[in-house]
């Protein structure tokens, strides 16, 4: 057992893509050996990933693996043998397509295969080698590749064509130190790789055996192979950098990752640019550093941007300081860029630019930008008036009215991501109030998954009227996110609409949330579906509840019921969590689960009120006197919003319970007494269910 190398070296590999390319090209080669018996399960996989290269060493690879003993069932006996017991020609039809013959017939066993007997042969398959093994591997390797975008390439030969990620140069299959004779994308394996473009101590690299693959690229070529170990390596420098300027850098793994693909040996370098550039927002100056330069900002203690910033070079020069002249040359358009956008948008107003809003597609079915702000803006009214009254109204339709303005500024339409934000600082500029002006800044928020809410009621009310308008509309049109794909983004709108009723713990119903947002378009346009469009939003919930840890039975219990006031929801949650625990809740989640089930099948017509002169039975009685004694009791905790003492309450009725099931006959040939019982349990069953239905709980 050695151990194995695999490099492909190729052209510079999209860098967005390399962690995804290298894990997967390391996972896929090596489950590939373990599948035919080359690697054991365990065996240790290092993956290596740089901008030139995808490499794998995998530990304890056989040169081949074990023979395997192999059992084909061939036919029942009484097909493949005949009355004397000779080979039918079924049965030698059968052999031969095995590859075996008549030879074979003193290895036939019998055995039972259901009721009748079967013949078998047994048979050893040879292992596979580890160059065969090793082809297979590779090829699997390669085609499952999840490739952004594939190249076609000509070889050598100047007819033969290759599709790959990039235009492949170099193979390396060692197992120890021999090479395993395999190809991929026409190269033939060797030992030969190439280190750093500009640093490598050698043209050509030897690679002397798997084992010693990271260290010579290290030493020899000037190469961190591994993704992780040069990752680490940037980040160390990174922060010993901004620490000797009393400064850190700015916090983006993304951006970290994506730096780390770029590079072979980070060499972190501090430039500097302009102070006078630091009048345009923070957002905009390390958004075009970031997304254009691959900079790192620098910031303060108070995460104030600062006029310093990292760059990550590839190379080590003794003198650095053209380095960071140029760098700091090519910053300055950028950031001027920045500036000179910034200017030009504040000489005009963002309500200046609303009628121009008419003119810009929302949807093709929905309208314009101009026909959604209005939208928005009569959502937002109500919602204000609901949570906040007139003044948040008023409010909450200002910033409605602006928020989305900013579409049409110079520097939104250069960095899309600024949107809102930058519509904050043009408001303050032109003279809204803070409340307005904050609105306008987080009314997308949250954006994504753990993002911040909007900071204001305001903010809140239109944020939340924002995404009310998209789910209704694209469910009105029928444009309803399939599977993975949700290319308007429906999950993450209904998520924040989710975490802004809970985590604000606002005072609206869903239901009646729901129809405000199909009354904001016009009569006709859409195809109103407020039951499908709440079933989805009570979906994203339970996911959500899920991943936070909640049972699938408890959010169950709950959601079912479709409470109205979803803030209650956390609530209910741990009211049920308590109830689960209590020793009677077994029984009566089994028995409201029955009760259910009998008024499901019930076809008498919905009783109406007991009557306590049909009672005949005494554990009807008990169950009745228990029910009149706990349902108020249930009712009141219930009514204060305490969740825990409602459903604790209904503990008392375990015992009456049990005893009505025990003794009485609920579906009694009395069409009188019939009715009044399925009435009890009528009651039994609205008593035991406002907060959760209990029958979830059952197992």
């Amino acid at each position: 057992m050695t151990m194995l190398l695999v490099e492909l070296f190729v052209e510079e590999l999209p860098p967005k893509a390399l962690k995804t390319l290298g894990a997967s090209f390391a996972a896929t080669l090596s489950e590939a050996l373990v599948a035919q018996g080359l690697a054991a399960a365990d065996a240790a996989v290092t993956a290596y990933a740089t901008p030139r290269r995808l490499a794998v060493q995998v530990a304890g690879v056989a040169t081949r693996a074990a023979d395997k003993a192999l059992r084909s069932k061939l036919m029942p006996v009484a097909v493949g043998l005949d009355a004397q017991g000779q080979p039918t020609p079924a049965l030698l039809k059968k052999l031969a397509a095995l590859g075996a013959d008549a030879s074979a017939l003193p290895r036939l066993t019998r055995a039972l295969d259901g009721k009748a007997e079967a013949l078998f042969l047994d048979t050893v398959a040879a292992g596979v080698t580890l160059a065969d093994g090793l082809q297979k591997a590779l090829a699997d390797a390669i085609a499952r590749l999840p490739i952004p975008k594939v190249m076609a390439y000509q070889l050598a030969d100047g007819w033969t064509s290759v599709h790959f990620v990039r235009p492949a140069h170099g193979l390396v299959a060692l197992h120890g130190a021999e090479i395993v004779p395999v190809t991929a994308l026409g190269l033939a394996a060797g030992r030969t790789t190439q280190g750093h473009r500009f640093e490598a101590r050698k043209a050509a690299i030897e690679i002397a055996d798997a084992a010693s693959y990271a260290a010579q690229l290290r030493d020899e070529g000037a190469v961190i192979a591994g993704f992780a170990a040069r990752r680490a390596e940037l980040l160390r420098q990174l922060q010993a950098a901004a620490a000797c300027e009393g400064l850190k850098p700015i916090d983006d793994a993304a951006l970290l990752d994506e730096v780390t693909a770029l590079v072979e040996r980070p060499n972190v370098l501090t430039c500097r640019f302009e102070a006078e550039f630091l009048a345009v927002p923070q957002e905009c100056l390390i958004l075009t550093m970031k997304a254009n330069q691959k900079y790192f900002p620098l910031l303060d203690a108070a995460g104030r941007l600062t006029d310093r910033f990292l760059v990550v070079s590839n190379i080590s020069p003794a003198d650095a300081s053209r380095v960071i002249e140029g760098n700091e040359r090519v910053v300055r358009p950028r950031l001027a860029d920045a500036k000179f956008f910034f200017d030009q948008d504040r000489k005009r107003s963002l309500e200046s630019r609303l009628p121009q809003l008419d003119k810009v597609v929302y949807h093709g079915k929905l309208g314009s930008q101009g026909e959604r702000v209005r939208r928005v803006r009569a959502l937002a009214r109500s919602i204000g008036a609901r949570i906040g009254g007139d003044v948040l109204a008023q409010q909450a339709d200002r910033a409605a009215q602006l928020a989305k303005a900013d579409l049409l500024t110079d520097m939104v339409g250069e960095f899309p991501e600024l949107q809102g934000i930058m519509g904050g600082y043009y408001a303050r500029h032109d003279g809204e109030t803070e409340a307005v002006a904050q609105a306008v800044e987080d009314h997308y928020r949250p954006r994504y998954a753990g993002d911040d809410l909007p900071r204001g009621e305001v903010g809140v009310a239109v944020a939340l009227a924002d995404k009310l308008e998209t789910l209704a509309g694209l469910f009105g049109i029928g444009q309803l996110p399939t599977g993975d794909k949700d290319p308007f983004a429906l999950r993450r709108h209904a998520l924040g609409v989710i975490r802004m009723l809970v985590e604000r713990a606002l005072p609206l119903d869903l239901d009646a949330l729901i129809e405000l947002g199909y009354a904001a378009f016009p009569a006709g346009l859409l195809a109103p579906n407020p039951l499908e469009l709440a079933t989805f939003l009570y979906e994203r919930q339970a996911g959500q509840l899920r991943e936070a840890g909640y049972g699938a039975a408890e959010v169950d219990a709950v959601l079912s019921q479709r409470p109205q006031r979803l803030a209650e929801v956390p609530r209910r949650l741990e009211a049920v969590r308590a109830f689960a625990a209590l020793p009677e809740a077994p029984a009566l989640a089994s028995a409201n689960k029955r009760v259910a089930n009998i008024l499901k099948k019930s076809d008498a017509a919905a009783p109406g009120a007991v009557d306590p002169a049909l009672l005949r039975e005494s554990a009807e009685q008990a169950l009745h006197r228990a029910l009149a004694e706990v349902t108020p009791q249930a009712d009141a905790a219930y009514a204060r919003g305490d969740y825990r003492a409602s459903l604790q309450a209904l503990a008392a009725l375990k015992a009456p319970v049990d005893a009505f099931f025990d003794a009485v006959m609920v579906n009694a040939d009395d069409a009188a007494l019939r009715r009044n019982r399925l009435a009890l349990l009528t009651r039994l069953h609205a008593a035991m269910n406002r907060v959760a239905d209990l029958a979830r709980l059952a197992n």
